[in-house]
């Protein structure tokens, strides 16, 4: 807000690309999405009181939540922006972004959120059909007055946006929600058997029907086409009104999975059909994974599908179990712009066991205390994560994932040590801390020299050494210095690092640290 008490006008939210690594622009410069998603149903005036403690105890930057097309939309034709009237004014207050989350045609893959009279309405709005022709639960996207009638819902909500934040309060929305259908691969509709018959778009570079070109994969990649068109089509049409960052999150299945056999949403942006998206849906700027599995393995193995040179990464869900909390390193090191656990508010809700049993103290420390340390610097470090390559890692990952040479040097992640000490020392063999057996701790590193890194993290020991010994120079740490970054991206010393506190590697503990370590050689 102005002096006045006006709302000030901003520049509008971006997704910046430069040689391969990307930035969320807010407000002009890099920010980093510090993200909580409330729950499903705290998309009402009533519910939010029970929202805001939560962003604020988590110290989170940025709120997604659901706009639902029923609620905007009861009547058709007659819309309802009292929820917006109430939500964005009380996050201007408090400073908090909110990326939108729109249900509409899809939701979870279900039409659960679409207004009463579309679900009532089967022949103006059809669903998919089966194998042997009965009716499925999933709307289809070949439905073409689903469609308008979807594009005409998500044009007003843009209109409203344009017309009533003007500071840019809302940075992203995503057109619907893990999209796609489970219990078979596409709609076999009349219709859709048609097209899947017919010969593939040539913009996707391939020759002959679905079958010929995608083989085990023909359905999944036939269904993300056009529901990926689908989606593009409404998402063109808002961007029109208001051209918002828009991203399309994927429910996510084996990300080791054989072609076709992923196993996610059969037509959502999953893995195995990114390419399919990218060429279909133009006017969305990113796809994201939704991640809950615990296995860290897997987690990483996502994160590395979804950082692409023409792909933002970012994670728009993930578990609120304290497991989870790891996970946000091996993001940030990745270039991650985003990442938020779901069902962060105190409406009392549990999604486990995708999530916790409950939100105790314990469990929302281990998400606030990286938040907090991080949120002073999110511009700092996003600034530079666009600028240099990174790399990050959790507890739990293979060992092959736990150890990077970046450049001359390798850079190494260690669990279950103490500060001082070392758990393989002949003669002061350490205790391991209280947490070592726990699947907590992580890190992530930018280096922005050749010999010098930026490392943050928590619950970990990290060293740095040379990636190959030789005959000649040998490496050695010049400076290890704790500190913080600016919003410009230079670094602030707080302190030098050594001694006890460098003798046996950079020691990570639950409270979360930043150095910046210049390495050298001598003879």
């Amino acid at each position: 807000m102005s002096a006045s008490g006006q709302v000030r006008q901003s520049t509008l939210p971006r997704i910046s690309t430069q040689n391969g690594r990307h930035a969320l622009v807010v407000d002009g410069a890099p920010f980093l999405m510090l993200g909580v998603q409330a729950n499903n149903s705290s998309n009402y005036p009533a519910m939010l009181p029970q929202v805001w403690p939560m962003v604020e105890r988590l110290h989170a930057n940025t709120l997604e939540i659901p706009v639902a097309w029923e609620q905007i939309e009861p009547v058709e034709g007659q819309f309802d922006f009292s929820y917006l009237d109430a939500l964005l004014p009380q996050a201007r207050e408090r400073g908090v972004k909110l990326v939108l989350l729109w249900f509409g045609t899809w939701k979870n893959t279900s039409p659960g959120y679409v207004p009463t009279w579309v679900k009532r309405d089967n022949v103006r709005f059809p669903r998919m059909r089966t194998k042997e022709g009965k009716t499925h639960y999933a709307l289809s996207p070949h439905g073409e007055a689903t469609h308008a009638a979807d594009k005409k819902a998500f044009v007003a909500l843009m209109r409203y946006l344009k017309d009533n934040d003007a500071d840019n309060t809302v940075i992203m929305v995503q057109p619907e929600n893990e999209v796609g259908v489970y219990q078979q691969g596409r709609d076999h509709s009349a219709k859709a058997n048609r097209l899947f018959a017919s010969a593939v778009p040539t913009k996707l570079g391939k020759r002959g029907t679905w079958t010929q070109a995608f083989g085990d994969g023909a359905e999944a990649a036939f269904n993300a086409w056009h529901t990926a068109r689908y989606i593009d089509d409404i998402a063109a049409a808002g961007k029109a009104i208001k051209p918002l960052p828009m991203y399309v999150n994927a429910a996510v299945g084996d990300p080791f999975a054989a072609p076709g056999k992923s196993g996610g949403a059969s037509g959502g942006p999953d893995w195995q059909v990114i390419d399919v998206w990218k060429a279909a849906a133009p006017h969305i700027d990113l796809v994201a994974p939704d991640l809950y599995t615990r296995d860290a393995k897997n987690y990483v193995k996502f994160l590395d599908h979804y950082n692409r040179p023409d792909n933002a990464l970012m994670v728009p869900e993930t578990g609120n179990a304290a497991d989870f909390a790891r996970f946000l390193w091996p993001t940030l090191g990745r270039g991650g712009i985003g990442w938020a656990p779901f069902g962060m508010d105190e409406t009392g809700y549990s999604n486990h066991p995708l999530g916790a049993v409950t939100l105790d103290n314990a469990t929302l420390d281990s998400f606030a205390r990286p938040y907090a340390f991080l949120k002073p610097m999110m511009r700092g470090w996003a600034r530079l994560a666009a600028l240099h390559p990174g790399w990050g890692t959790a507890k739990g990952a293979p060992d092959s994932e736990q150890s990077r040479v970046m450049g001359k040097w390798k850079i190494t992640a260690k669990y279950g040590e103490w500060q001082f000490g070392s758990m393989d020392s002949p003669w002061l063999k350490a205790a391991p801390p209280p947490n070592a057996d726990q699947p907590v701790g992580g890190m992530a590193v930018l280096q922005v020299a050749a010999d010098q890194f930026i490392i943050v993290g928590t619950d970990v020991r990290v060293n740095v050494g040379q990636a190959q010994q030789s005959d000649g120079d040998a490496g050695t740490t010049m400076k290890v210095e704790e500190g913080i970054l600016a919003d410009d991206g230079s670094f602030r010393a707080r302190r030098v690092m050594n001694g006890d506190q460098t003798d046996y590697g950079l020691n990570f503990t639950a409270q979360p640290m930043l150095l910046r370590v210049t390495m050298g050689t001598y003879r």
